[in-house]
């Protein structure tokens, strides 16, 4: 199999993490990381945690979602500037994506400034992300490959020799199949394809982007 592109890659979290740091001038900092891949999960989990904390006074969050694609921070009634984006430069620093960081805060009756509130909110998105399960995912393209029947064994070893995923088939006269290969790797397939079939058969690249999980 090819090796794969290093631009194949992104870390994610595995599972839901929660952290409390210690007690900040009598405010409580609670931290929830959840992986997720779309913007709708992300806006999902921050509603569930808004529903089950119901008294806190803040739910400041950040996520970096569709592989780094979408970003959103938000303050949550803190001072402009002092809470989300703190969040969000620590998912940055940690090099994860399709991530959302939630910190609630519990109000202890002591102002922390400025500079108290960044530092808070950046060190509890930093011990929630610190305490996850990373995993690493590989980028995915969807290819269409059709081949005549005759043509079966030289197109599945080409399959085979750059570990693509079967994604559908439908087996005839003549084959249709469509595949998971690494985003990098798409290029380098179809020049191998075309040249295994003597220029027979074609491929086709869909709009559909996935990712599956790397073997470790």
């Amino acid at each position: 199999m090819p090796k794969l592109d290093t631009t194949d890659r992104f870390d994610t979290i595995k599972d839901h993490v929660r952290v409390e740091i210690p007690k900040i001038k009598g405010s409580r900092f609670i931290a929830d990381a959840f992986p997720a891949p779309t913007e709708e999960e992300a806006k999902s989990r921050l509603a569930e945690i808004v529903a089950n904390l119901p008294d806190a006074t803040h739910h400041c969050h950040a996520f970096s979602v569709a592989t780094g694609q979408i970003e959103r921070s938000s303050d949550d009634g803190e001072p402009s500037g002092t809470a989300g984006p703190p969040i969000l430069r620590r998912i940055h620093s940690s090099g994860l994506t399709n991530v959302l960081v939630v910190v609630t805060r519990y109000y202890g009756g002591t102002k922390l400034g400025a500079g108290g509130l960044i530092r808070a909110y950046g060190e509890a998105a930093k011990a929630v992300l610190g305490d996850c399960r990373r995993i690493t995912n590989v980028i995915e393209r969807i290819l269409r490959v059709t081949f005549d029947y005759d043509d079966t064994s030289p197109a599945m070893r080409t399959i085979e020799k750059f570990g693509a995923r079967l994604v559908s088939t439908d087996y005839a006269d003549k084959s249709s199949l469509e595949i998971a290969v690494a985003a990098s790797q798409v290029g380098d397939f179809k020049d191998a394809f075309r040249d295994a079939l003597g220029n027979r058969g074609t491929v086709e690249l869909t709009p559909v982007l996935t990712a599956r999980l790397l073997a470790v």
